[in-house]
Order: C-alpha cells, then sequence, then structure tokens
C-alpha cells in the first residue's frame, strides 16, 4: 500500500536548533599540525553496520552526494572535497578510534558523527583540537554545549520536547508517552517534554523501555489503551514495533514522535491504521526547487529515496562548504584549528544563510541551528 505524506508548517515556531604526534587518549593539538593533503578532508564518523546502519548510511550516502556535487563545480575556491567517513557502530569508543585515524588521515574539518553518544565522544577530540564539526543528526544538547568549534544542522532535543507539548495539547486531552530510559536522545527529547507538560499543567500517562528491553511493547502499550495520543520521542524501529501492537491492542490512539521517526512507512504496513505524525525538517515530497533537484539526484545515485538523515548530511556539507568559500579558503594544508578559527567568524555571521533542502538555516555561536520545523503525517492512499 502506497504511504502518503502530508505536511503542516509549524509556521509559529523556529527551532534555535543551532601527520600529528599522538598522545595518550588523543592527538596532542599543541603540536604542529602537518598535512601533505592536495584536497581538503571532511571527516565523520557513524553506524555503518549494525541496529543503527541505516542511520548512518544515509548520512554518508547524503554527504557524498553534496560532495560530488561540490567537486563538479569546481570544489572550493579550486580545491576539491575529500569525504572519509569511519564505521563506528554507534559506540562512543569506535567514534573515538575514528576520530583519530581522521585526524592522522589529515581530516580538515568533519560533520561530526552521526547519533548524540558517538558525537559526544567525537566531539570531545574534536574540542582538543579546535576542529570544527557541523553534525547532520546528533540532537542532544551535551554534543555542542561549551564547544566553540561545535555546530549541528538538526534541530535540538529540548525543541522538539518543547514543541510536541504545545501541539499535543492543543489537541487532545488524554495524552500518553514511551520513551527510552538508556538512550540520550530520547531521554533528552522526553525530559523537555515533561517540563513543558508540567508548566502547562497537564497530567498524563508515562511508561518506559531500555535497550535490554525493546522488543515487546506489550505491556507500555496496555497502559496507553485510553489515551487519544501517545508520544514516542524514540527511533522509527521501535515505534514500528509499537504501532504494531498498538493495532494487536486494538488501540487507535495517534502516534506522534520527532524527527527520529524519519523512517517508519518501512516498519508499518496496511494493518496499522493509526495516525503517525513526527517532527522534521525534511519532506521527501516537497515541491520546493532545492528538495526536487536532491531527490531526483540522490535516486539516481543510489535508486532509493532520501531520508531526514540524508538531507541534513546533504545540507551539512554544503554549510561546510559555503563557509569555507565564503572565508577564502583555498589551501587544503591548513590545520584544522586554524579552519575553525576562520570560518566560525562567518557562519555565526549575521549575514550567512544557507538555503538548504531542509529549510533556511542561520547559526549563532551556540552552534544552533534556527530554521522551521514541519509536522509530517504518514498515511494511507
Amino acid at each position: 500500500m502506497k504511504k502518503l505524506l502530508s505536511v503542516v508548517l509549524a509556521a509559529a515556531t523556529v527551532f534555535a536548533f543551532a601527520g600529528c604526534s599522538k598522545k595518550e587518549g588523543g592527538f596532542d593539538s599543541s603540536t604542529s599540525y602537518t598535512s601533505s593533503n592536495t584536497e581538503f578532508i571532511i571527516g565523520s564518523t557513524g553506524p555503518l553496520t549494525g541496529d543503527a546502519s541505516s542511520y548512518g548510511i544515509s548520512v554518508q550516502q547524503g554527504a557524498q552526494l553534496a560532495v560530488d556535487e561540490i567537486n563538479e563545480a569546481g570544489g572550493i575556491n579550486g580545491v576539491k572535497i575529500k569525504f572519509d567517513m569511519k564505521d563506528d557502530k554507534a559506540a562512543t569508543a569506535d567514534a573515538a578510534t575514528g576520530y583519530d585515524a581522521l585526524y592522522e588521515a589529515g581530516m580538515n574539518a568533519s560533520i561530526g558523527s552521526v547519533t548524540s553518544g558517538s558525537c559526544d565522544s567525537f566531539g570531545a577530540k574534536a574540542a582538543e583540537d579546535n576542529l570544527f564539526f557541523i553534525t547532520p543528526s546528533a540532537s542532544a544538547a551535551n554534543v555542542i554545549e561549551g564547544r566553540k568549534n561545535g555546530f549541528r544542522v538538526c534541530f535540538g532535543d529540548p525543541d522538539q520536547g518543547t514543541l510536541a507539548a504545545e501541539e499535543l495539547t492543543k489537541n487532545f486531552t488524554k495524552i500518553g508517552a514511551i520513551y527510552d530510559t538508556s538512550d540520550p536522545y530520547s531521554s533528552g527529547i522526553f525530559e523537555a517534554f515533561d517540563e513543558e507538560m508540567k508548566k502547562l499543567g497537564v497530567e498524563y500517562t508515562v511508561r518506559t523501555f531500555d535497550a535490554e528491553n525493546k522488543k515487546d511493547f506489550s505491556t507500555q502499550v496496555e497502559a496507553m489503551a485510553d489515551c487519544e495520543v501517545i508520544f514516542l520521542p524514540i527511533y522509527y524501529t521501535e515505534a514500528g514495533l509499537i504501532a504494531r501492537a498498538a493495532v494487536a491492542k486494538g488501540i487507535g490512539a495517534e502516534l506522534f514522535g520527532c524527527d527520529g521517526l524519519d523512517g517508519i512507512a518501512d516498519q508499518v504496513d496496511a494493518s496499522v491504521t493509526n495516525t503517525i505524525k513526527y517532527i522534521t525538517p525534511f519532506n521527501v515530497n516537497s515541491k520546493d526547487d532545492n528538495v526536487v533537484k536532491f531527490v531526483t539526484a540522490y535516486q539516481a545515485k543510489y535508486n532509493a529515496l532520501p531520508d531526514q538523515f540524508a538531507a541534513d548530511a546533504y545540507d551539512a556539507i554544503y554549510t561546510l562548504a559555503q563557509a569555507m568559500e565564503k572565508a577564502g579558503l583555498s589551501d587544503p594544508t591548513i590545520s584544522p584549528s586554524d579552519l575553525t578559527d576562520t570560518i566560525i567568524p562567518v557562519i555565526t555571521g549575521s549575514d550567512f544563510k544557507v538555503v538548504g533542502v531542509t529549510g533556511t538555516m542561520t547559526w549563532d555561536e551556540s552552534g544552533a541551528c534556527s530554521k522551521e520545523p514541519q509536522i509530517v503525517t504518514l498515511g494511507e492512499e
């Protein structure tokens, strides 16, 4: 059965979602950076294998498409780009190891890591070396907090949680929530949601799960029997299991999630008749010229439709390239620290914006991205 995506702009809300010697635990940033690069190297880590591999592969493909387009257009001030992504399996230790390998290979700048836990590990090392990173998808607050070199393209977790509370309380009185206590993405969104719900004076039903117990959701779903809507600040795999459990229990509540639900269409079938909505920066069916061009190019290259992770990665590469271009950078042997100090005043400048496939974006010194969210409804045609 075909799936229909309809989009509602949350118009009133804009997210401020803005060869070296090695020392023990990383590279000594006090040592001069030396490089024989003939092209700018942009590094990243992400889960290319394992349970979260779909996210990493989407980011890898979206980023590589952008790199290919930029290189075909002449590169950055005449210098080509190389994109190098290491598999971190969504594990913090592997993200740190990946960072070390990339830095040793001459990485100039980065789009960070895909998942929040890995990106916090990656970001800690990047902060030591003052290496610029702009993550497409690591949305936990601590990823960029206190790191002047850290930026992101995606929405921040607290912003999504607050918006979800505002949206749900406008339309429902019987509200439930199921979240993952072991995942920083899920917990971060839920904490902001819960804080806003308390401010609004709204009581609701809450159930949890963790990494060791995320296959059978019958107990959590049974507790939502009287709810009109269930908030799911989780990833699409578990959300799909919850949707099927709701069907099995005869619960017709609307399911409402955040950007982690992008991809849930592949997890549900015609038996799931519950309305499913989620907050996202990207609508694959948009008629916007930039989006149409991106979707067409992505399909031609990968024989698949892009998701939000691919779109945010595409925008992250273009953002970095646009900032480097505007800063006049043309020496691929520039040290990461010098590159960072050169482009931060550019990217945080009042005259800098990127018109991307996930919206028109600006940044401030916090590293958070400001752009308008969309609420996408997954339905049946």
